[in-house]
């Protein structure tokens, strides 16, 4: 009988605009927003605590290139190709690293972090303002957690990776989100820092005559983009080297190509088996392809994101295919994940865009599902990156010390070392150091006490199983106390350091008959010629010499 009884919802997600706007106006919101900046937050604290050490080739090898011995900068050097892609921006930056920040690799891991959020508020910039602002905080979250991933550790780990090529991406999403807004000479000046970056920016031409063809502009608009692309690529492949790098086949080898394009696209979904990044990729270009149902300026800028990011992994898959991969697909290296996170962030806003209709509460849901879903995923990657590159900071000893076998061993540019030490960059500066807590390079160590080897139980012994030798890697395995040593030290015979190490590395570099206990592991260096009198471990400041094996 009462005729103006309430209506009941037909879902609970589905209330009056009013009523919904107050339950998210306040703790909704900020829990979606911190929810935004929590990976953030994580990369950043991974790469304000990664090594000061640059241990990658790229590094030292650009600033070989660039530099004469007395640290000047040799501008015309900067111009020429790294890797055959033009690299004029990361070289300039890697020679200020080196000049202005002491070669501290952590200035770059931080710059690339700061990068990688420039992306994501470029994106966060694209969305309609049709959308509310509750939708458009959990598409920023989304964007957050799928570009800060886990995969892509090694971004925040060693800068050399980072900033090789995602100043290129950055200028690229820069230039998309430019362009989506009808800024067109702001993306061609976007597009040229690109160019200048890195070769994955060579295609963003196309990209923006795409845009400017979805937005209806006029035909200038879609054709001088197109014509400068053209000119471009033209003049890349007429310039580049002929070399063949990072030991990709130069076979036909379509379905390993295949493979590889489809990986990239879906490696947010596979730490290392690749037929689940192919399926995954598969599934997300066909998502894509169904989502695009209407080509309007809104929704210009995720369809040229998606198309780049496309773009991107036919690239990868054309000039970088090869077996010799984790899971024997490139498309699963950390670096690249970054190509499927750009994706799947174009799918996410195409769904949410085009299906206003779907309740607030499963788009919640489902993003939050899939953030953290791939960010446990990518766990197993983080780990094998750390694994991996540990080993390799014991170049800053070998270049102290001036090692040139072991530097080759470890893929170092002995030829840099000369402008490194004029410009005072680590390990030339006065923050190197042995990790010991006060015995370094030309201390005089007290008598240490002998260490009993590892054929006895107990829990204080190691061993050294490897001959003696300067300019060689060093290595074996201490514990003491049932812990690992604090640090490892290579004296002569009279117990002066000449060289040093690292400690806590996986139990297989130890090259011990006896199996090391895994995180005990060290490895040592001393400079070429010297002749070593022993290797000694250090555990607060107590003295432990190591026994070679019998």
């Amino acid at each position: 009988m009462n005729h103006y009884a309430l209506a009941r919802p037909a879902d609970g997600d589905q209330l009056p605009g009013p009523t919904q706007h107050r339950l998210w106006r306040r703790p909704g919101q900020v829990a979606l927003w911190l929810f935004a900046v929590l990976p953030f937050g994580l990369a950043l604290f991974t790469a304000v605590r990664a090594p000061k050490m640059h241990v990658l080739l790229d590094y030292w090898h650009v600033l070989a290139k660039i530099t004469d011995d007395n640290g000047d900068l040799l501008l015309g050097q900067v111009f020429t190709y790294h890797l055959d892609q033009p690299f004029v921006l990361p070289s300039l930056v890697f020679w200020a690293d080196a000049a202005w920040f002491g070669g501290d690799n952590r200035i770059l891991t931080i710059l690339t972090v700061l990068l990688v959020a420039g992306i994501v508020v470029c994106l966060y910039s694209m969305l309609p303002d049709s959308l509310s602002t509750t939708k458009k905080s959990v598409l920023l979250a989304g964007f957050s957690w799928l570009l800060f991933s886990s995969h892509a550790a090694e971004l925040w780990l060693q800068g050399t990776n980072g900033i090789s090529w995602i100043p290129a991406v950055f200028f690229c999403v820069l230039a998309i989100a430019c362009a989506h807004r009808g800024l067109s000479w702001a993306a061609v000046a976007a597009a040229a820092l690109g160019c200048l970056s890195f070769g994955v920016a060579l295609p963003i031409w196309f990209v923006l005559a795409l845009i400017a063809w979805l937005r209806k502009d006029s035909r200038p608009r879609v054709l001088i983009p197109g014509a400068i692309g053209i000119l471009v690529v033209v003049t890349w492949f007429l310039t580049k080297p002929s070399e063949q790098h990072s030991l990709a086949t130069s076979a036909f080898d379509p379905d390993g190509r295949l493979s590889v394009l489809a990986a990239a696209l879906g490696g947010l979904w596979s730490a290392d088996v690749a037929v689940v990044a192919v399926i995954a990729g598969g599934l997300t270009i066909a998502a894509l392809v169904y989502f695009v149902r209407e080509t309007s300026p809104r929704v210009s800028g995720w369809i040229a994101l998606a198309t780049y990011s496309l773009l991107l992994a036919s690239m990868l898959a054309l000039g970088r295919t090869t077996d010799q991969a984790p899971g024997g697909n490139v498309g699963l290296i950390s670096r690249y994940v970054i190509i499927g996170a750009l994706a799947t962030s174009a799918l996410l806003a195409l769904v949410v865009i085009n299906r206003p209709q779907w309740p607030l509460r499963h788009l919640i849901v489902a993003t939050m599902t899939v953030a953290l879903l791939t960010h446990a995923i990518g766990g197993a990657k983080a780990d094998r990156v750390r694994h991996d590159y540990g080993p390799l900071n014991l170049a800053a000893i070998a270049l102290r010390v001036d090692a040139p076998t072991v530097l080759d061993a470890l893929h170092i540019q002995r030829a840099a070392a000369a402008a490194a030490r004029s410009l005072g960059a680590y390990p030339f500066n006065d923050t190197f150091t042995l990790g010991c807590g006060g015995p370094e390079l030309g201390s005089h160590l007290p008598t240490p006490a002998p260490l009993p080897r590892s054929t006895e139980p107990g829990d204080t012994h190691g061993e050294i199983g490897t001959a003696l030798t300067g300019d060689t890697l060093l290595s074996g395995w201490a514990t003491i106390g049932g812990t690992r040593a604090d640090c490892v030290l290579v004296v002569d015979q009279n117990d002066i350091v000449i060289g040093g190490g690292l400690i806590g590395l996986p139990g297989s570099v130890s090259k011990t008959t006896t199996p090391a206990p895994e995180g005990m592991a060290w490895q040592a260096v001393a400079p070429a010629g010297a002749t070593i009198g022993g290797v000694v471990a250090v555990k607060t400041g107590s003295l432990y010499r190591l026994q070679p094996q019998k």
